[in-house]
């Protein structure tokens, strides 16, 4: 069994790889932007540890979207649809009104994919 692990720090990896599956950690933006400029920071952050990986976007199995204000849903939504491989959406789930890591994070997204 391999499991490797992309960028490990103390408390946590950006990514883990096991068995063709990998796992992001949740992803957030610049603390104090509005929710647009964070969900697109999140999505290119994506983009890279999905491409460290050897995945893309197109391979994402699930999504789990974290949200500060569910009144951002639409704002997120509109970046996420622009960004989304149409032909591959995931399996995805959103939640509002949830305590972030900070209260200047608006978004938190969780990625699950295949190799």
């Amino acid at each position: 069994m391999t499991i490797r692990r992309i960028e490990p720090g103390p408390r946590m990896s950006q990514a883990v790889i096991h068995n063709e599956t990998v796992y992001l950690a949740g992803q957030v933006g610049t603390a104090g932007e509005d929710v647009t400029a964070q969900t697109k920071t999140i999505l290119a952050e994506i983009d890279r540890l999905l491409a460290a990986a050897g995945t893309d976007k197109s391979k994402i199995l699930s999504a789990t979207i974290w949200l500060a204000d569910i009144a951002d849903f639409g704002a997120m939504n509109a970046v996420w649809d622009n960004w989304v491989d149409k032909a591959n959406p995931p399996a995805r789930a959103t939640g509002g009104q949830i305590a972030l890591a900070t209260p200047d994070y608006r978004v938190e997204i969780i990625v699950v994919a295949a190799i």
